[in-house]
């Protein structure tokens, strides 16, 4: 997504723009990256900052929004917006219980705004993790009774020890990017890269076959604890 800050200022401490994170992550709600991003693009242009945003016509935003479906998410942006500006001065909350009182903003968008825009420590899981996780673990119950058992799973993928100069979302954002991929019908990842040598694996060790993966989406091959071509 557009948000995206690159490695090198991550790096240096530079993060996202949680006002970017959050309009996507509400707009990603059932819907694909592909759909999302030229209406994320579109958002960004007419309301760049979360107090354009509250003080828009509600008829101006839905009229933006048409095409993108699931309508009550442009109706909670609003709210959402304006409820930052009026009880959080225009600030984003940076933690995951006060972005729970936000207005459209469950569990996993939350966690995904901790972990991406304040770069905490979160344990970030969609609905294709839950898919993997259910998968590896033989899981059979349905959801949502099996939403805190899938987490749990994926809780040692999602939080790993910090190095210095590490952001602390990047093994979970990988990880979920895999499951994204698993969950289409074709093509499947690299044997290498598939979610149950992933899982068991020590998780530097999985965070470099991830970055390669994600980096070069071809076939890649392990030997010992790296991923090359």
């Amino acid at each position: 997504m557009p948000w995206r800050v690159p490695p090198a200022d991550r790096k240096a401490g530079v993060l996202p723009d949680p006002y970017a994170v959050w309009m996507s992550e509400v707009m990603l709600q059932q819907t694909t990256v592909a759909a999302v991003r030229d209406y994320h693009l579109k958002f960004l242009g007419i309301w760049p900052g979360v107090h354009d945003l509250a003080a828009a016509d509600d008829a101006d935003v839905m009229a933006a929004w048409a095409g993108l479906g699931y309508y009550a998410r442009a109706r909670n942006l609003l709210k959402c917006a304006r409820a930052i500006v009026a009880d959080h001065g225009g600030v984003f909350p940076g933690t995951y219980d006060v972005l729970l009182t936000l207005p459209g903003i469950g569990p996993y968008t939350a966690a995904a705004i901790a972990a991406i825009a304040f770069d905490r420590v979160e344990t970030v899981v969609d609905g294709n993790v839950e898919r993997v996780m259910a998968r590896l673990h033989n899981v059979h119950a349905p959801l949502p009774g099996s939403k805190i058992e899938l987490t749990a799973f994926a809780l040692p993928m999602m939080i790993i020890a910090k190095p210095a100069g590490r952001m602390t979302d990047r093994f979970g954002a990988r990880w979920m990017s895999l499951c994204s991929w698993v969950s289409r019908p074709l093509p499947a990842p690299p044997s290498c890269c598939s979610p149950s040598r992933l899982y068991h694996r020590e998780p530097q060790s999985s965070l470099r076959c991830l970055d390669a993966l994600m980096r070069k989406r071809r076939p890649l091959l392990m030997t010992d604890d790296r991923c090359k071509r």
